[in-house]
Order: structure tokens, then C-alpha cells, then sequence
């Protein structure tokens, strides 16, 4: 994950609670004048990105200057002392327009737009003592060619970048491998967009979010979103009104929303500040005038621990570092006159110390050859009177994952805690860097550092894979109930109780672990197939009575009208079945009707009210795990004709075949499951009676089922849900069975 997109996803909500280092009035000042000693640095352009290093200093490149003039690799500290660390010669690079971002090993990454083997630039490793590595060389061929933006690091190790131009002529995505392995994941075809000139930021789901300068339908710019095995989705075509060619970075900010700016379009025709919505809805924050507030976004914003986005604008003077909140209250806090930077274009930085730094294009008093005074530009600093803070490196791991700390003021007291539990395994570099082992117990929140009075907090969660949390106990304990998520709220229809079948609408929003009710479900069934198509939860069949009476009815709930409305029936009435969508059709697979363990596959079409009988299952089972990997069908386990058995099928939807998958070694049925990170996750259940906490994955590629982390409460028969990119299950009981045991209230919350 890239250093300085960690530092801009902030919570508001913490603010009050972080330990604030001396305040500060609101100040702007030049830190360093490039061009003031012979060999410096000039010209920071695009999107170059500072990166705070380990020893707490800033680093980053510009791609002019240094001792051959081909660009170079600095440091400032936060006092102002500027240093040279490498000079490109051309044999290595030449031209490092993007700066640099750090790795979780402590060097930083950059790239080249031109200069390495075959002239068309390179990737490189440096160390924060100077010493540069080339990892890769482009060609111009499939791989790209004169990449201005540095790669980022996911959060599985690998390195994603992209490449202005080339592949088949309008620039790439690629992957590079610590071991030096690269590979193409995209090549742009200008429907799609063309010239890649901004890095890739990793969302919250571990997709990757991009834009492209101009291409897609209307010729101005695109926002893509593309996989780790580089599936890409263009979910934004620039239209103008909401801007044009998008130059600078996006972030995600802390309301999940990515935010950037574009260099031309909106009411004044130069550019905006932009919000867009995971699913690809754009809004613009701030039209850009032209006039007061600058003009020609090159840079993006970074959003600092007050919540606000800072950012910068080219002249018509010499150019505006601004603040603009998330509603849109734009303010211009400084208006550069030349002698103190001018034409600033790369996106300002926030340092856990608080203060925002970026640098200029030109403006300036450095004039030592080959500079002019006003040419080389400068290295800035606002300070803001805003929070000191940590930053985690990267924001997720395993327990037993070694994961760095920067901040500042650390001692060998210091503590270190991820969501409260302490790690009893920490190492310190000076007073700048910490690396802590996640210990034992740790789950998804904030990490603390105490060092004697004074308590930092990172700015967002750490997510703890493989692992289990808890959200808010249900109102109502429930079992076999209904369940889909829409927008950012999950609904657990209906079900069953200690003593009762209801129809109440339970819904639980994730962000603020808070339960609410809506309309109730017309007619009340437990166990249904449930599936949402275009908004819309569809609860299928089930049991309307307590002694398994299946019913064919399908009910439909619009969240924005709060109604029910009934759809055509299904053919087959049955109940304990499982729902797949696939391209806007549901799949109901197996149940229970007038026969036990149905092997009947039916097809819902809610675009038509329509139903269409397709191949059925192998084996007849009730109660199966079932998910979409790919175009494959998975449906595992389930209660087949007396027993569970693990049966595994899978069913292709182009061919519509079903074939025999490998079985589960631990046979259950009534499990909480859901297709997550092209795997199919099975936890809990029952095995013949019996709950289960074993949590399994199912890879359909490899066709191989793995251990996780066991459930904190073995349960039977829970609702399902995914959001967030984690599987949520609602209740369920200690049997399995209707009106039989124990009914839980508990949402148990696993973490891939």
C-alpha cells in the first residue's frame, strides 16, 4: 500500500482523540529552494509523491537537475536540510517525474519516464542511504513504455503500477513481484482510456482505482477500477460537466468515497475537485474558477487528519495551495508569488507530525547553474495547527504479521496495541520507527502507540485477516432468516425464533454497528433462497409453518419505497435451497419441497418476471453453501438423502453442466457462507446435529479446500450476508433446527 495514500484515508471522528503535538497557527513557508547548491533537484512536476521514510524525512524525485541533469532522488528533513541522493545518468532512468513510495522492507520505489536498456524508462528500488537498483526495464512492447507514476504496494507484497503509453499503444497496468517477476495485467485500448499518468491507489475491497487522462466514450478521461488478476471495469466516463482529463491521483477517503481533481471541464472550465462513489457515481465537490482559486489541477488532495482535502492550482498568479472540505466550502489559505514557489503540481503530503509539505514546478530564489532564479521551484510547508498521528505499514496482516509504525517520539517505552490488545513483540529504529508483531487476539481497529503520557492512533483500522469480530447483538435472535445487502445497509429478513416465525425486517448498517427495522415481510417463511438484483432483495420460497411446510411465493423489497411486492412464483415450491446471482438471474439450487433433497435448479429472471428450469444438481441436497466463483457455480456441503456427505459440485452457467468437485473433508449443512476473494468461505454449521466452528475456503482454480479461523460461536442455520469485504452471519442456533435449542443473537464478522 502506498505510503502517502495511507496517511490520507483519516477518520474526523478521531480527531478529538488523538494526542495533538504543539499546535500551530496556520503558517505557510518555504522549507528549501531548489537550485540553492550545485546538483539540485528542479522541476517537481505531475504526480510526483512524497513519501516519509523510516528516519521520518521526506523523500521524492523531480525530474530535472541533479549532477548530469536528468533528474534526481532527494531528501528534506523536516527542518529543511536537502539532500542529493542519486543522480540519473540515463543508463538507469532518466526523467523521474512521480516520486517515490515507500515499501514494507524501508527503501522506496520509483519510476523513470525514459533512459534503462531500451530508452522507453525503468522501475528502481533506492535506499534511504542512496543506493539504486533497476528491477525492471520497459521496451515499448506489451509491458508499456515511459511510466510516470511509481508502482504501489498491495497488500499481498506485490508491486502495481502504470505505464503512460504503450502496450497496444495507449499504456498498461502492470505487477511487479518483489522477486522481480513482471507481468501485464491490462493494456489500454482508448475505449477503455489512454495515457496513464497518476499511480494506482487499493481500496478498501483490495481492488485497485485509477484514471486515465483522456480515452473512454467521450475522449476525456476514464476512472477504472481493475482486479490483482486485472479484470478492469471503466466506471466513469469524464463527460465535461463533472471535469476532463484527470492528471493527478485518487484517494479514498474516509467516508469510502475516492476523491480527485480533473485540469479542465466543470462550470468554469477549469477543472474540479470530484467525489466518486465505489460503484462509480460522480459528484463535483468544488468547480475550480479560473480566477481566485487557480486553475489546472495537475496535482490531486490529500485528506488530513481534520478531515479536509488540501490540494494545489497552477497560476494565473503563481498558483494557490487551497482546502476544500467534503461539502464543497472551498478556501484558498495561500497564494504562492514566485519568490515562494510557483505552479505547484504535485499532491501535497501530510506528515504524522501534522504538517502538509509539497513542492513547486518553479518559482523560487535558487540559482545556482543550471537554475535561474525562479526556475528550479521549491519545497513548502503548511502548517495548520492539525493532529499528530501514526502511520501502519500496510494497514492489514495476519496475527503473527510483522507490520511498521512511523510517528514520532518514540522510546523503548513505548506500547504498542492493536485494537487494545498489546503486542508483546516490538523493535524500534530511533524515534521514528516501531515494528510490531500483531499478536494473538487482535481484531479489525485502531493501533495505539503510548510512550509515557502521550497516546498516537493510525488514522484507520487495521484490518486482522483471517479473523473474527463481533458487531451488535440483533434485536430479535433469529434463525434461517432471509439476508442481502444493499448500498451500505444489510437486511435480515424474517425467520425463525426460540418460539416463533416472524416476518420482521431487521436491518444492520456496518459503518456505525447500528440495527433499525423496516417494513415487515407479508407473508412470514423461514428458511428461503434470498438473493438482490438491482437494489431489490428477493426472498424465495421457504417454509411458512414451523412443521416444514415450502412454499413457491416470491417476495421482493424496495428499500427506497420500504414495500413488498410479490413476483411471479417460483415452479417449485421448497424451502432450504440456495440463491446465486449471475449477470442480474438468480439460481435457486436444491431444498426441500413435496420430495426431500431436491437436485432442481431454477433460473429467476427479475428483469422479466420470468422462470426457466436449468440442468440439475448431481446429488440432491438441502441446506448447501453455495457461491459464484468466476462463471462457476460452487454449491458445497448441504444435507443430501440422510446424511451430510461434503458433496461439492460446481455448475458451469455457459454450458450448463454440473460436475463433481472435491468434497469437503468436514460434511455440514445450514452454514454461514459467501464468495470472497475468488474463494468460496464455509463457516460453522451443523454436521447431523451437531454446530460446527470450523471455517473452510474453497478455491475453485486449484479445487482444494483450506482451514481458517475458527468461528468464536459454532452455530447452525445463520443468515449470510457480505459487505465491506467481509462475511457477516447473523444469529443462527445451537441444532440447526426450527424451535429446537438455542437462538442466537450474536453477528459474528469474518475477515478474509
Amino acid at each position: 500500500m502506498r505510503l502517502q495514500q495511507v496517511s490520507r484515508a483519516i477518520l474526523t471522528t478521531l480527531i478529538l482523540t488523538i494526542a495533538i503535538v504543539p499546535v500551530r497557527a496556520q503558517t505557510f513557508s518555504v522549507l528549501y529552494n531548489f537550485g540553492s547548491k550545485s546538483g539540485d533537484p528542479s522541476q517537481a512536476q505531475y504526480s510526483g509523491i512524497i513519501a516519509q521514510g523510516r528516519d521520518g524525512n521526506l523523500y521524492s524525485t523531480a525530474p530535472a537537475g541533479g549532477a548530469g541533469g536528468q533528474g534526481a532522488v532527494f531528501n528534506v528533513t523536516p527542518a529543511g536540510t536537502e539532500t542529493v541522493l542519486y543522480s540519473f545518468d540515463g543508463t538507469h532512468g532518466s526523467g523521474p517525474y512521480g516520486g517515490l513510495t515507500l515499501g514494507a522492507d524501508g527503501n522506496l520505489y520509483g519510476t523513470t519516464a525514459s533512459g534503462g536498456t531500451s530508452s522507453f524508462g525503468t522501475i528502481f528500488k533506492i535506499t534511504p542511504g542512496g543506493s539504486l537498483t533497476v528491477l525492471y526495464n520497459f521496451t515499448n512492447g506489451h509491458d508499456g513504455a515511459s511510466p510516470i507514476a511509481p508502482p504501489i504496494q498491495g497488500t499481498d507484497g506485490n508491486w502495481y503500477g502504470t505505464a503512460r503509453a504503450g502496450g497496444i499503444g495507449y499504456g498498461t497496468v502492470y505487477k511487479l513481484t518483489p522477486s522481480g517477476t513482471f507481468t501485464t495485467l491490462y493494456e489500454f485500448d482508448s475505449t477503455h482510456g489512454n495515457e496513464l499518468r497518476a499511480p494506482l491507489v487499493q481500496g478498501s475491497d483490495d481492488n485497485f482505482y485509477g484514471t486515465a487522462v483522456y480515452g473512454g466514450l467521450a475522449g476525456i478521461g476514464v476512472v477504472f477500477k481493475i482486479t490483482a488478476a486485472g479484470a478492469l471495469t471503466v466506471l466513469y466516463n469524464f463527460d465535461g460537466t463533472h471535469g476532463q482529463y484527470p492528471t493527478g491521483p485518487l484517494i479514498q477517503g474516509i467516508d469510502g468515497n475516492f476523491f480527485g481533481t480533473t485540469q479542465s471541464g466543470g462550470s468554469f472550465s477549469e477543472g474540479v475537485v470530484f467525489k466518486m462513489s465505489p460503484t462509480g457515481v460522480v459528484n463535483v465537490v468544488h468547480d475550480i474558477n479560473g480566477t481566485t482559486d487557480g486553475q489546472i489541477p495537475s496535482a490531486g488532495v490529500v485528506q488530513a487528519s481534520d478531515g479536509n482535502l488540501y490540494g494545489a492550482l497552477a497560476p494565473p498568479t503563481g498558483g494557490t495551495f487551497f482546502k476544500v472540505t467534503t461539502n464543497g466550502a472551498f478556501s484558498v489559505l495561500h497564494t504562492f508569488d514566485g519568490t515562494d514557489g510557483a505552479n505547484p503540481q504535485v499532491t501535497p503530503f501530510q506528515h504524522t507530525n501534522g504538517i502538509i509539505y509539497g513542492d513547486t514546478d518553479s518559482g523560487g530564489t535558487g540559482n545556482v547553474s543550471p537554475c535561474t532564479t525562479g526556475t528550479c521551484g521549491v519545497f513548502y510547508q503548511s502548517s495548520a495547527s492539525l493532529p499528530a498521528f501514526i502511520m501502519v505499514l500496510p494497514y492489514s496482516g495476519k496475527v503473527g504479521s510483522k507490520i511498521g509504525i512511523l510517528g514520532q517520539g518514540f522510546s523503548t517505552s513505548s506500547v504498542v496495541k492493536f485494537n487494545g490488545v498489546t503486542a508483546t513483540t516490538v523493535t524500534r529504529t530511533g524515534s521514528t520507527f516501531l515494528q510490531a508483531t500483531v499478536p494473538a487476539g487482535a481484531s479489525d481497529g485502531l493501533v495505539t502507540v503510548t510512550t509515557g503520557t502521550t497516546t498516537l492512533k493510525s488514522l484507520k483500522k487495521f484490518i486482522v485477516h483471517n479473523s473474527w469480530g463481533a458487531g451488535k447483538a440483533m434485536p430479535t435472535p433469529v434463525q434461517f432468516p432471509a439476508t442481502g445487502t444493499i448500498g451500505t445497509k444489510i437486511y435480515v429478513v424474517g425467520g425463525v425464533t426460540a418460539s416463533a416465525l416472524i416476518g420482521t425486517n431487521q436491518v444492520y448498517t456496518p459503518a456505525t454497528d447500528t440495527w433499525t427495522t423496516t417494513a415487515v415481510e407479508p407473508t412470514p417463511v423461514f428458511g428461503p433462497a434470498s438473493a438482490v438484483v438491482g437494489g431489490i432483495l428477493y426472498v424465495i420460497g421457504g417454509y411458512t409453518t414451523t412443521s416444514l411446510t415450502p412454499t413457491n411465493i416470491v417476495q421482493a423489497y424496495n428499500p427506497t419505497t420500504n414495500t413488498w411486492t410479490t413476483k411471479k412464483v417460483m415452479p417449485t415450491a421448497r424451502g432450504s435451497a440456495g440463491a446465486v446471482v449471475y449477470q442480474n438471474a438468480i439460481y435457486v439450487i436444491g431444498g426441500n419441497g413435496s420430495t426431500l433433497r431436491l437436485t432442481t435448479v431454477q433460473k429467476y429472471v427479475p428483469a422479466t418476471d420470468t422462470w426457466t428450469t436449468e440442468a440439475p444438481l448431481l446429488v440432491g441436497k438441502s441446506e448447501p453453501s453455495v457461491g459464484l466463483l468466476g462463471t462457476t457455480i460452487v454449491a458445497a456441503g448441504g444435507f443430501t438423502a440422510s446424511e451430510d456427505t461434503g458433496d461439492n459440485e460446481g455448475y458451469n452457467v455457459v454450458t450448463n453442466k454440473w460436475s463433481a468437485l472435491t468434497l469437503d473433508s468436514t460434511p455440514r449443512n445450514s452454514s454461514c457462507y459467501a464468495s470472497l476473494s475468488g474463494q468460496l468461505f464455509v463457516a460453522g454449521g451443523v454436521d447431523n446435529g451437531s454446530p460446527q466452528s470450523l471455517t473452510e475456503s474453497f478455491s475453485v482454480t486449484t479445487n482444494k479446500w483450506s482451514s481458517q479461523a475458527a468461528m468464536p460461536q459454532a452455530v447452525g442455520s445463520p443468515g449470510s450476508a457480505v459487505a465491506t469485504g467481509q462475511l457477516y452471519c447473523f444469529g443462527g442456533s445451537s441444532t440447526g433446527y426450527p424451535l429446537l435449542g438455542v437462538v442466537y443473537d450474536n453477528v459474528q464478522i469474518y475477515q478474509p
